[in-house]
């Protein structure tokens, strides 16, 4: 779309016209296999933007292609011409009725927002799809979008009473009972009374094709039933009346175990016997690969593939009754009930990241979306998946088992040869759908047909079926503007596809990528589930802090993962404008690699391609300034008094910081007097000695000096610690320039364990801060020196103790990734404890009593990813205090916050966990964060201090 086009259109609307390449790049893709880069994005505001935009299309020769939350998996969400956002502005809730049990909501509400606004009246949307706090009812409307529970609470194409369209033609229709609300409806149904009654509406998850049965006199002539399914093809979505259901009063979870799926699969019937209201299959297998990617699951019943039933009662006890009714009248080998809510909640929660947990099968093989949706009806489900079992070896392709086994409907990915053999893809998909329709059952359950399965559609219904579905749209879209290519006149299975011809990317000396193989497989692995749009704090997740504050696709993992997916194919440039745009507000928080299912790992994949970008070239300047800090910092620390006064003098800071290239609001933390290491030489230098040739200063000969709050701790060195190797506690750039007492109360605490305590002899450094601006090859530098300081430590068995989370996780995730070849590297590593961590593996040590204090404890970004939390929240909960923890990024993420032009963003993100947070915390609550990056932007947008946990160990 050129310039002029732009201009003209974003003169007509009040919502914005994008045609950048770095926002097209963003919108190529949904939640599928495919790939169609749109000529410009448009997020309209009003109705009458939707209609100026069509009418707009439609004089340009155009298509639309309606968007909600981009998680389609069929590819029903790309397309060529105009993409429309909904999701952006028009997602309000006009109106929930409680006496009605009704909503009516515009297409771009999430999911997960309606639920909240039914919660006080006691009602919920029944379908509620695993992405329900990302995904739109527009594209639920779009999809016939089901989930777990629509075995009680049926599809979306249930809940629908009324819509407000604008047809192809860009008429206005408000669809509800009557078809003269499509001028030739009426005529149509009855020209095709025959094909509708023998091949649709044949079970509950026939999602495939039209849904014209609901035209039918005998189902109420519903035109707004009808018309949920199409997928964008037959009008676009301005509102939606749709049916609330009661929530239940209450529910309990049995899990039943068998020998495999296709067992669980025949005992169907005597589940559904119950009435339960979910019914959800995974095999143990997808499990296994939640136990890595989370590092555990709750218990499970015997077995190699499970069944999750949630049973509903009007009272906990009726449920409990049902429940244990089940137990003893289902065939399973092993059962449990579970009725703690939590613990119900983190089972489900494998099931709803089964989407991105299966993209990768269990010897780690890409897996793709394309034949994840079948269904059958449940009475056949056994018998097809043992043959679907045997298709997928005749194919030699493998993948993970999950679905919503109540309504016969399976979802499973596979590592299907996309990327080099498209045409096999393509064979499998023939034979997968000739097998399933021999089933009696449907392409697609609930997920739509798309760009995945519009063409396989002659398998599975007659000439004539296909003709009604074409004349069907006709009446809609006469001129095929909306979403062509699905459905009717459908592209090629293998047409458009991500991945084709997609080619190694060669390796330049920056990050290795061991699971991947390249940054080009890497950045694919975002499939498009999109849960970084989604608010998860709630769940305790992190990702992704600026989309957070910005709700801008831009801000996204998966925008990100987009636009470079468009780099190492070659369609952009590493020095685009694009790529910069789309890294800029990457706080490289490392939450993603976490929190996405699909393991995403976006601070990587940045700092990687700012390598790339700057290889050669002069950098930005605070990439010397913020990205060489340690540098800096071990000069300051010669004359920290004099740095202080500086910084001190207002106009002299502000014309430092702008030359740096610091945002010149930011207040420089003040230096501390004295440095650790300063201090840890002067108070030893008469006892200075090097202890087996290891290179490491000894502290443990004196007593530790005074810290201001600290009491000692230091107790002699017993025989059985005097036998063990000394701790070598790392003291990264931050505490020892800014916070030694943090350092010292560490010595205290080890050394009141009876351990001898030491640090590298001589200034090391993780990388950290090379590493987030990409100059890899200084960081390699400063690791190898790393390795050769530690190498002799860690052979002869000892550990290194760290304290700054993110240099902590910088030596244990990042060192042997940027030092492949060594492997001296991995061993270090591997010898890199938090100190948590390293206490829970001291049997003896007994944590002070803090019973009667609340603590609101910060966890640090990069170890909630790299290294995780739980270790600490055991150990503060040892204590006897109670513990409130913050789920969301502080906001300043090392350099990001300091940098000119992320403070505004930097302060939104704070606001969005961690402010409120401080705000709500009474005067005498304890306020811990480990990380230095934490610690500096609560003290400076709350005013209120807080403290490292070794700190919180020690004190009286």
């Amino acid at each position: 779309m050129t310039g002029a086009l732009q201009r003209a259109l974003d003169g007509r609307i009040a919502g914005e016209v994008d045609a950048s390449d770095r926002r097209r790049a963003e919108y190529s893709s949904d939640a599928s296999n495919y790939r169609v880069l749109p000529a410009a994005v448009v997020f309209p505001r009003t109705d009458g933007d939707v209609a100026e935009t069509l009418a707009f299309a439609r004089a340009e020769g155009l298509a639309i292609t309606a968007r909600g939350g981009g998680t389609s998996v069929a590819g029903n969400a790309v397309g060529p011409g105009l993409v429309l956002d909904f999701s952006r502005h028009m997602n309000a809730i006009h109106e929930v009725d409680p006496e009605l049990r009704t909503a009516r909501v515009q297409p771009g509400v999430v999911l997960s927002t309606l639920q909240r606004a039914g919660a006080p009246h006691g009602l919920r949307f029944g379908p509620d799809p695993s992405t329900q706090n990302r995904c739109t009812l527009g594209g639920m409307i779009g999809n016939n979008a089901c989930g777990p529970r629509a075995v009680a609470w049926g599809r979306t194409s249930d809940t629908v009473r009324e819509s407000r369209i604008l047809d192809g033609t860009g008429a206005e229709r408000t669809l509800a009972t009557d078809p003269a609300a499509v001028p030739g409806l009426a005529e149509f149904t009855r020209a095709n009374l025959a094909v509708i009654r023998t091949e649709l509406g044949r079970f509950e998850r026939q999602a495939s094709g039209y849904s014209l049965e609901h035209l039918l006199p005998e189902r109420g002539s519903a035109v707004a039933k009808a018309f949920v399914g199409t997928e964008g093809t037959c009008g676009l979505l301005l509102e939606a009346t749709v049916d609330l259901v009661p929530v239940p009063a209450a529910t309990v979870l049995v899990v039943l175990g068998y020998p495999d799926m296709p067992t669980a699969a025949d005992d169907i019937a005597s589940i559904m016997a119950v009435r339960p209201i979910a019914v959800e299959g995974m095999d143990a297998r997808l499990v296994d690969v939640v136990r890595r990617h989370r590092g555990g699951v709750p218990e499970l019943p015997a077995g190699g593939g499970w069944l999750l039933i949630e049973i509903e009662g009007e009272t906990a006890g009726q449920a409990v009754e049902t429940a244990e009714l089940l137990r003893n009248t289902a065939h399973a080998v092993d059962s449990r009930l579970v009725t703690d809510r939590a613990e119900a909640q983190s089972l489900w929660g494998i099931r709803a990241d089964g989407a991105g947990l299966a993209g990768r099968t269990p010897d780690g093989r890409p897996a793709w979306p394309g034949w994840e949706d079948a269904a059958v009806p449940p009475d056949q489900l056994g018998a097809y998946l043992r043959e679907f079992e045997q298709l997928t070896r005749e194919h030699g392709v493998d993948g993970l088992l999950y679905g919503h086994f109540g309504d016969g409907c399976i979802h499973v990915r596979l590592d299907l040869p996309i990327a080099d053999a498209p045409q096999r893809f393509r064979a499998f998909l023939e034979d997968a759908a000739q097998q399933v329709v021999k089933f009696g059952g449907s392409l697609s359950g609930e997920h739509g047909d798309g760009r995945a399965r519009s063409a396989l559609l002659r398998y599975m219904y007659s000439e004539a079926a296909l003709a009604a579905f074409a004349g069907f749209k006709a009446l809609f879209d006469p001129d095929d503007v909306l979403n062509p290519g699905v459905l009717v006149h459908p592209r090629p299975v293998d047409a458009d596809l991500r991945l084709a011809g997609l080619r190694p990317l060669p390796a330049v000396g920056g990050f290795a990528f061991p699971e991947d193989g390249d940054l080009a497989s890497a950045v694919h692995r975002c499939v498009g589930v999109g849960k970084c749009r989604a608010d998860n704090h709630a769940s305790g997740g992190f990702m992704c802090p600026s989309y957070q504050a910005t709700a801008d696709e831009k801000d996204s993992t998966r925008g990100r993962a987009r636009v470079l997916q468009e780099v190492v194919r070659g369609a952009l440039d590493w020095r685009s404008d694009a790529v910069a745009e789309s890294l800029d507000l990457c706080l490289s928080c490392k939450a993603c690699h976490s929190d996405c299912p699909a393991g995403v790992d976006m601070a990587t994949y940045k700092s990687e391609t700012l390598y790339r970008r700057y290889r050669g070239r002069l950098r930005p300047v605070d990439h010397y300034a913020l990205g060489r800090l340690p540098q800096w910092l071990a000069a300051a620390t010669r004359a920290p008094r004099l740095l202080n006064a500086l910084s001190a003098t207002a106009p002299l800071r502000r014309a430092g910081l702008r030359t740096a290239g610091i945002d010149p609001r930011r207040p420089i933390p003040t230096l501390a007097d004295k440095s650790f290491r300063r201090t840890w030489r002067e108070r030893r230098e008469s006892l200075l000695a090097p202890k087996g040739g290891l290179g490491f200063k000894g502290a443990s000969e004196s007593a530790v000096p005074h810290v201001p709050g600290v009491t000692s701790a230091s107790a002699p060195v017993s025989a059985s610690a005097a036998a063990e190797p000394p701790i070598l506690l790392w003291i990264d750039s931050f505490t020892d320039a800014f916070d030694p007492e943090i350092a010292w109360a560490a010595v205290r605490l080890l050394e009141g364990l009876g351990l001898t305590v030491r640090i590298p002899e001589r200034r090391v450094c993780c990388g950290l801060t090379w590493i987030s601006t990409g100059q890899l090859d200084g960081a390699r530098k400063r690791l190898r020196a790393t390795v050769d300081a530690l190498d002799e430590h860690v052979r002869a068995g000892g550990v290194v103790v760290g304290l700054e989370p993110s240099c902590t996780a910088a030596l244990r995730e990042d060192l042997p990734r940027l030092l492949p070849a060594d492997p001296r590297a991995a061993a270090v590593a591997g010898a890199v404890r938090t100190l948590s961590e390293f206490l829970e593996s001291r049997p003896g040590w007994v944590p002070p009593d803090r019973t009667g204090h609340t603590v609101l404890v910060q966890p640090h970004c990069h170890q909630h990813a790299a290294l995780g939390f739980a270790a600490d929240r055991r150990i503060i909960e040892r204590t006897g205090a109670s513990v409130i923890e913050i789920t969301g990024c502080c906001g300043l993420a090392g350099n990001f916050g300091m940098q000119r032009g992320h403070y505004e963003i930097s302060v939104a993100v704070a606001g969005n966990a961690l402010l409120p947070a401080v705000r709500d915390a009474a005067p005498e609550t304890i306020l811990l964060a480990d990380g230095f990056s934490c610690r500096t932007q609560a003290d400076q947008l709350s005013g209120r201090r807080f403290r490292h946990l070794v700190q919180f160990l020690v004190e009286p």
